[in-house]
């Protein structure tokens, strides 16, 4: 005698309280009522005959053979939304963080539209961990520190390279003109990055100065803007302050140091195939090495210019 098979609907009901651990958020997401989530994982709990949910007040949590059977099913409904998903002419969309779009990506992207003007290529600004298919991302830039999600393919972008930053004005102002002189200076962080003037010490055998202050702002673009605005050092990715040291708006005293990070593509499985992913991915390797190629010769000849003239 055939075995009852379960219906798709009341699997995806149980998928999603399993997951919620909510009949309620169940209902919500699914767009049904809450009786017929319930409806659903009674008729599933009768066809296996087994108690899958314990339900309270609070919340419907799954027992140990509900757990598991979640697990595959979470699998097997991701797989069946990113096999649509190759199928449907989604936006290209890049993500990356609010700093790297505004202060490299921004001043270059008219490069991206001369060489593909027929791509449509949107952005996702966030510098956390994603999911490709629910959050509609095909290319995301991030550090080697944050957790890819599972298939991601990976490739590395750069070496990250670090140092500190100041306005001209107010190095000359402190007398900037070795390492030792950073005590005399109001030392400036990113509370998403608290380390970096560990991570700077260390990679130049520094001595760990306190500084005459210190200050921390939430994200990278207002560390940056505030070391432009003369309100202290800050200690910055070589990549996110490329611009304002060509234009003379900061300058780096002591270069650049090779830090413990680097930067990556994650690319997303399913589009891995798209050629308007593959031409994002090349352009954006091609840009990043070309900015840094920039970036060194203008080190090398600021560095030659101030020799000459010592």
């Amino acid at each position: 005698m055939q075995t009852p098979r379960p219906s798709l609907n009341a699997l995806r009901a149980f998928e999603a309280v399993a997951r919620l651990r909510s009949m309620t958020l169940a209902a919500q997401e699914l767009c049904v009522t809450h009786g017929a989530i319930s409806r659903q994982v009674k008729a599933l709990e009768d066809t296996l005959g087994l108690t899958l949910l314990v339900r309270s007040a609070q919340s419907s949590d799954p027992t140990p053979e509900g757990r598991r059977l979640a697990e595959g099913l979470t699998t097997a409904f991701n797989l069946i939304d990113a096999s649509i998903e190759q199928l449907k002419p989604e936006p290209l969309t890049l993500s990356c963080s609010a700093t790297i779009m505004m202060n490299w990506l921004i001043p270059r992207i008219a490069g991206f539209h001369r060489r593909y003007p027929q791509t449509e290529l949107k952005f996702n600004m966030n510098y956390d961990q994603i999911d490709f298919v629910r959050d509609k991302i095909s290319v995301a830039i991030r550090a080697n520190t944050i957790e890819p999600p599972r298939d991601a393919i990976t490739r590395t972008l750069i070496d990250e390279w670090i140092g500190p930053v100041c306005s001209p004005e107010y190095a000359q102002s402190i007398g900037l003109t070795s390492p030792a002189d950073l005590a005399r200076a109001k030392l400036l962080s990113t509370r998403t990055r608290p380390e970096a003037w560990t991570d700077w010490y260390r990679a130049t055998d520094v001595t760990p100065l306190a500084g005459a202050g210190a200050d921390a702002y939430d994200h990278f673009y207002l560390l940056i803007q505030a070391a432009v605005c003369g309100l202290g050092v800050a200690l910055v990715p070589q990549l996110l302050v490329m611009n304002d040291l060509m234009s003379g708006k900061l300058v780096a005293p002591f270069g650049f140091a090779p830090g413990p990070r680097q930067l990556v593509l994650w690319v997303a499985p399913h589009l891995r195939a798209h050629a308007e992913v593959a031409q994002l991915e090349r352009w954006l390797i091609e840009a990043m090495n070309e900015s840094l190629k920039e970036m060194t010769a203008f080190l090398r000849t600021r560095d030659g210019e101030a020799l000459r003239t010592r």
